[in-house]
C-alpha cells in the first residue's frame, strides 16, 4: 500500500473514520491476561484481527507496550495480569555504564515475539494498513537511565545521554526495520518523555535522533507516526514537525484545536480523547459528549483524525468504546446529510 496516498486520503476525505490506539482490550474477548498476550505472537495477531472485525478503522494498530525495548537492553520489567508491563529501576547511571551498554540483537526479550506477531497479523488482516509500535529514542533512554534522572543528565552529563541515545537509535532502527520487512505499513514511534523538554533540549536529545530513524526507514511503503503526550508539547510543535514524520498523534494533555493550528496542514494529526478519564473511567454518555465536543472543535481542520490520546487500557468497557465509534459515525453521517440538503 502507498502510505503517502493513504495519508492524503485521510486528510482529504470529508467523512472520516476514527482511529484510536485500540488493541489491548482484545484480551477481554480472547479470555486471556495481558501477561499472556504480550508473550504470544499468535494471541497478538488474533487480538488485532478481532479488533479489526469489530470496528471499521482505517488501520489496524498493534500493542503500545513501551517496556519492550528497554527490557531487551536488560532493564527490569514488572508484569501484572491485567496491566501493560512497566520498567523499574536504573540500568545506566555513569558514563562507564553507558559506554559498556551493548545494543541487543533483534529478538532479545520480547522483540522477537512482537515482530512475529506483526508477521502473523499481516497474514490475516488484508483490508487496511498494519501499524506496529515502538518506543522513541529519548523515552527509551529515560527507561534505561531512570525517567526522573535523564533530564538532569541532559544538563550535567550530556555526552553520557548521547552515548545511550546513539545505541537506542541503532536498536530502534533495527527493530522498526524488522516490522517493515514483515509487511507492516508503518510504526507508531512513542516519544512521550520528550514532551517534558524545552525546545532546545528536545531538538538535541530527541528530534535529531528521530530524524535519523525517519531518514533510514520512511518511504511510500512505510511511515513513521510520531506520538507525544507530554504536557509541554504545545511549545514544541516546530521541533516535532522537524522530525520529518507525516503523521502525528497527540495526548489529551494538550488542546487539539490549538495544536492543529500550529502543525503543517499537509500532515495528518490524530488525537485525543482521554484513555483514562473517558475510555477507562468514563461512561457511554460522558465519552459521547467529549467526542462530540472534540469533533465540533476540530471540524474545520481537514488534517484532523479523531483518536484516543494514548493507548486504550486493557479493561476498558466495550460500551464506552462503542459509544466513541457510534458518536464519530453519527457526526460524519450528519455532515453527509447536511451536505446533501444544502
Amino acid at each position: 500500500m502507498n502510505m503517502y496516498k493513504w495519508i492524503d486520503n485521510m486528510i482529504h476525505t470529508d467523512y472520516k473514520k476514527a482511529l484510536p490506539v485500540l488493541s489491548f482490550p482484545a484480551v477481554q474477548d480472547l479470555f486471556v491476561t495481558v501477561r499472556e498476550l504480550v508473550a504470544s505472537p499468535e494471541l497478538q495477531a488474533m487480538g488485532m484481527r478481532m479488533i479489526a472485525d469489530k470496528y471499521d478503522m482505517p488501520a489496524a494498530i498493534s500493542y503500545m507496550d513501551l517496556s519492550v525495548e528497554a527490557e531487551a537492553f536488560g532493564a527490569q520489567t514488572v508484569y501484572a495480569a491485567d496491566e501493560v508491563p512497566t520498567i523499574i529501576g536504573t540500568l545506566i547511571s555513569t558514563p562507564e555504564e553507558a559506554e559498556a551498554l551493548k545494543v541487543p540483537e533483534l529478538g532479545a526479550g520480547r522483540t522477537g515475539v512482537n515482530v512475529e506477531g506483526i508477521k502473523k497479523a499481516v497474514k490475516i488482516i488484508s483490508d487496511r494498513p498494519i501499524i506496529a509500535n515502538c518506543i522513541g529514542p529519548y523515552s527509551l533512554a529515560g527507561r534505561l537511565m531512570n525517567v526522573n534522572d535523564v533530564m538532569l543528565y541532559c544538563y550535567e552529563e550530556p555526552e553520557m545521554v548521547h552515548t545511550v541515545l546513539d545505541k537506542a537509535t541503532e536498536f530502534i532502527i533495527k527493530y522498526a526495520r524488522a516490522f517493515k520487512n514483515t509487511g507492516a505499513d508503518g510504526v507508531i514511534l512513542s516519544e512521550p518523555l520528550a514532551g517534558l523538554l524545552s525546545p532546545q533540549l528536545i531538538e538535541e536529545f530527541s528530534t535529531n535522533y528521530i530524524k535519523q530513524i525517519v531518514d533510514e526507514l520512511q518511504d511510500e511503503s512505510f511511515i513513521i507516526i510520531y506520538h507525544n503526550c507530554g504536557n509541554a508539547t504545545m511549545k514544541l510543535t516546530k521541533e516535532i514537525a522537524a522530525t520529518g514524520c507525516k503523521v502525528f498523534h497527540f495526548g489529551d494533555a494538550i488542546d487539539m484545536k490549538t495544536i492543529l493550528e500550529l502543525m503543517p496542514e499537509d500532515c495528518l494529526c490524530l488525537g485525543n480523547i482521554s484513555p483514562s478519564k473517558q475510555f477507562r473511567h468514563g461512561t457511554p454518555k460522558s465519552i459521547r459528549l467529549d467526542t462530540q465536543r472534540l469533533l465540533e472543535s476540530c471540524k474545520n481542520h481537514k488534517n484532523f483524525l479523531i483518536s484516543s490520546g494514548c493507548d486504550v487500557p486493557p479493561l476498558t468497557d466495550w460500551e464506552n468504546i462503542d459509544s466513541f465509534f457510534n458518536t464519530v459515525n453519527a457526526f460524519y453521517y450528519r455532515q453527509r446529510l447536511f451536505d446533501l440538503v444544502k
